[in-house]
């Protein structure tokens, strides 16, 4: 069977994700983000899934991580973020003082939490304050997480889709050792690559130029440092297309003469969602 880990506990988005796309998958959740990506190039029949960005509070900063273990990009899924008010059974709003989650999912309800007047606690995953409002017993105490959270905790939604703005979709990367990439079809398609340029004036504009001239659409571009360094950027690139596409090729072509360092990440279908 399929393996599949993920970072959080039972019942996070992330867990929520993994279920929508391999249900029948052996899922494992993994503490640090590092241990899944370890985790995947150590056994090549596993895949991780991970949260890359978020459409309301953006990176969720796993990029170093993409750099160190390069591992490949197999499919993206946009996951709806619907976060849910949770409590003990039987517990009211009025009986509420705390409520515990991780810092973006408090961000992104706080319109909310300050109408109600509760105390923010910030922890690490929103799955996790879940378990621990469970184990708490205290009914003035709860939790925002996913509906899959009450769920796998036996807690009661105590209010439904509690964000600030509804529509929030978190942008997840399905990832593994193996190389693999779908044929070249009739089908939208991202191809995903991470590059350091060569030292000299003006690199990344002169890089870039082979995308314009090809006409090939970057959908993203973000530079970090590399370890320890504040002058060496890496860079990792999203662009509309497949790999084999003559116009793809020509810009990748033209990209690598000004780098020092050029890896592909994956080609994989885009998500339907990006149509909508």
């Amino acid at each position: 069977m399929k393996k599949i880990y993920f970072q959080g506990t039972f019942g996070a988005y992330s867990h929520l994700a993994a279920l929508s796309i391999e249900p029948e998958a052996e899922i494992h959740p993994c503490k640090t983000f590092d241990e899944c990506f370890l985790k995947a190039s150590e056994d090549k029949n596993s895949k991780i899934i991970i949260p890359e960005s978020n459409r309301i509070t953006g990176n969720i900063g796993i990029e170093y991580l993409i750099f160190k273990y390069r591992l490949n990009i197999y499919a993206e899924y946009f996951q709806k973020i619907e976060h849910n008010l949770l409590g003990l059974p039987g517990t009211k709003i009025s009986d509420i003082k705390d409520v515990y989650s991780h810092a973006q999912a408090l961000s992104q309800c706080s319109k909310f939490i300050k109408m109600n007047n509760l105390v923010e606690h910030v922890r690490a995953d929103t799955a996790g304050s879940a378990e621990m409002i469970s184990k708490s017993k205290d009914r003035k105490k709860s939790a925002i997480a996913s509906s899959l959270s009450a769920k796998t905790y036996d807690l009661e939604i105590i209010k439904k889709n509690i964000e600030n703005e509804k529509g929030n979709l978190t942008r997840f990367l399905v990832m593994g050792k193996n190389v693999l990439q779908p044929d070249f079809g009739n089908k939208k398609y991202i191809t995903s690559f991470l590059f350091k340029l060569k030292s000299k004036p003006a690199a990344l504009y002169q890089s870039l130029g082979g995308f314009a001239i090809n006409g090939v659409n970057l959908t993203k571009l973000q530079s970090y440092p590399e370890k320890n360094t504040f002058d060496s950027f890496f860079f990792l690139c999203d662009l509309d297309g497949h790999i084999e596409d003559t116009k793809v090729q020509k810009s990748l072509e033209e990209l690598g003469l000004h780098c020092e360092d050029f890896h592909v990440l994956g080609v994989f279908e885009a998500d339907k969602q990006r149509e909508k």
